[in-house]
């Protein structure tokens, strides 16, 4: 696990450092950690190094930046989403559907995370751990809400956050595979397409289905 040496202001990052965050992303989407060298996100941001180390740091910094800008505020947008509504369903189905908007707003997160699988979560910055125990955290409150008004069954609460994750992550993964397999016949691809747009009510409901009394 690495720690954060600098966070940079992640609300309002400057033009410069939000330059260098969206290269960044690029290339750990492409390369994972590992495989990524700071001089590669440098010159995809149009910047030197020397102004990359000074705007947010060395690799592990950038790298941990880079994720938890992404899943600092999915853990934000989840608990006021879950906060509207009072119904234990209706707060699982915008748990769902949060980290849904997040896959699809940050197409990079997904090959991200599934090298860090993996790998064993390997390099994972425990400041990206911490935001996971976050969002997880509020699924426990659900779940056990939901428990307490008999409406859910006992669940293992990261085993159905798994399913969520999982699900999502590999689902949005598997496109591109899918776009360049031509084999893959017209009928599966039909039923594939009716999902588009709807990926969190799809997984909600299944969710639902396996944890409903």
């Amino acid at each position: 696990m690495r720690l954060i040496k600098k966070n940079i202001d992640l609300e309002k990052p400057g033009k410069t450092a939000e330059k260098i965050l969206v290269a960044a992303r690029a290339v750990f989407a492409e390369k994972g950690y590992s495989g990524t060298h700071v001089d590669e996100i440098a010159e995809c941001a149009g910047v030197n190094k020397a102004t990359l180390y000074y705007q947010i740091g060395d690799k592990d910094t950038l790298y941990a930046n880079v994720i938890h800008q992404v899943l600092g505020n999915t853990a934000q947008n989840i608990a006021e989403a879950v906060a509207k509504v009072d119904d234990p369903i209706e707060k699982l189905k915008a748990y769902v559907n949060c980290i849904a908007a997040n896959a699809d707003k940050n197409p990079e997160l997904p090959p991200i995370m599934m090298r860090e699988i993996a790998g064993g979560g390997a390099t994972l910055p425990l400041v990206v751990i911490e935001d996971i125990a976050s969002v997880i955290t509020i699924l426990i409150g659900i779940l056990d809400k939901g428990k307490k008004q008999e409406i859910f069954t006992e669940t293992n609460p990261f085993l159905i956050h798994m399913m969520i994750i999982g699900t999502i992550l590999f689902y949005k993964g598997s496109v591109p595979i899918k776009d360049r397999q031509l084999w893959i016949p017209n009928d599966i691809k039909a039923h594939d397409k009716r999902l588009k747009g709807g990926l969190g009510d799809e997984v909600a409901q299944l969710v639902i289905k396996a944890i409903k009394r």
